[in-house]
């Protein structure tokens, strides 16, 4: 049956930021300059300043993001091949593939059962004397416990980046962003900041970073045809540029939003212990809810429920990347148990800031529907 509430509808979502966007993207058709204009300028200036940083570089996507960091952290003599990056178990494969790519290996560590984020408690068995950086993903959009995660690596003298993908705006002493050495960005249409097509973005404090991950995405380059580096072509484009400038400015409303639907969710689906559940997420941590997980060992049938319901979902995500084909000789005879349970149990409900009460309701009726079945 056609979807009664969509997981997510991106037409409606972008309908809504209209007629600015048309307008906005053409004067970017018009302007006649594509890439490296003045529209990518002022939204790394705005985004820099949302998230709290000194420095915004745009990228191709979020995947490049991350792997820029870590590249660039290679070419300043802070990393190099073989060291260890630990990441959680249960993110998406892109941040292993950013490590991979970087030339590092990624070591896996459990998330928290309570948060799904990184375990800290899980870190310190994790350190060997080749560990050099930690990547705590903000996952779902609840920030991770990152004065924790700070106070393991500093210690050690470990870099901290951000896999901030899923995290736009999310904290409240600091966003998403600005509280490790670096973090990577993706601007992916879904995201709560999303593209109309795929863009990505580096934030840091740290001049000389940004200088080396800016130089690397443009073929290693700073100075038209002078090319320090062997870099790669990962440029945010004006286009997505400007979208992204038009959106910004709402995107503190639009989370807002998210958390109200929920904390309908919360207070109105009967949670069951055996039956379904949901991650215990700290509210004054201003999560920002990109996505909200339900949790149940009958999960497909849950799904099933909702699809003959006409409710949208998704699941974030059915595979870890120990289990994944692409890694699986990497991670022969790893055995993560609560990334493993996280994989099987986890549904996501839609969340999308423009549902109305109504579909809200419905999406609530259904879940309850089946608990109490």
């Amino acid at each position: 049956m056609k979807n009664v509430v969509d997981y997510l509808n991106l037409q409606q979502i972008n309908a809504s930021f209209e007629p600015q966007l048309t307008q906005a993207m053409a004067c970017c058709v018009a302007s006649g300059r594509y890439l490296q204009g003045e529209a990518v300028t002022r939204f790394e200036r705005q985004f820099a300043a949302y998230c709290g940083t000194d420095y915004c570089i745009g990228t191709g996507n979020g995947l490049d993001a991350l792997t820029l960091i870590l590249l660039s952290y290679r070419e300043l003599g802070m990393l190099k091949e073989g060291d260890e990056a630990i990441v959680p178990g249960n993110t998406y494969i892109a941040t292993l593939l950013s490590v991979i790519r970087a030339g590092l290996k990624p070591v896996l560590c459990e998330p928290s059962p309570l948060t799904g984020n990184m375990d800290v408690d899980c870190l310190p068995p994790l350190i060997t004397d080749k560990t050099r950086v930690i990547i705590p993903v903000h996952l779902y959009g609840n920030l991770a416990d990152m004065e924790s995660i700070l106070a393991v690596a500093r210690p050690h003298g470990l870099l901290v980046v951000e896999d901030a993908a899923q995290a736009h705006g999310a904290g409240a002493l600091k966003r998403a962003g600005a509280w490790g050495d670096a973090a990577a960005f993706s601007f992916y249409p879904a995201k709560n900041l999303g593209a109309l097509g795929d863009g990505g973005a580096v934030t840091t404090n740290d001049l000389q970073l940004s200088k080396v991950v800016r130089a690397l995405g443009n073929y290693g380059s700073s100075q038209k045809y002078h090319h320090r580096f062997q870099g790669i072509n990962s440029r945010l484009d004006e286009l997505q540029a400007t979208a992204l400038s038009v959106k910004l400015p709402r995107l503190d409303a639009d989370n807002a939003r998210r958390s109200a639907i929920a904390q309908r969710y919360l207070s109105e689906i009967h949670w069951h212990p055996s039956r379904l559940r949901t991650l215990s997420t700290d509210l004054s941590t201003h999560p920002v809810y990109h996505v909200f997980p339900l949790f149940s060992p009958y999960r497909d049938a849950l799904q099933a429920h909702l699809t003959r319901c006409g409710v949208g979902t998704l699941m974030h995500y059915p595979v870890p990347p120990h289990r994944q084909p692409a890694l699986q000789a990497m991670y022969e005879g790893l055995t993560l148990p609560v990334t493993e349970l996280f994989a099987s149990e986890e549904l996501s409900i839609p969340i999308s800031p423009l549902l109305t009460e109504e579909e809200i309701s419905y999406v609530i009726a259904c879940v309850n529907s089946w608990v109490d079945a």
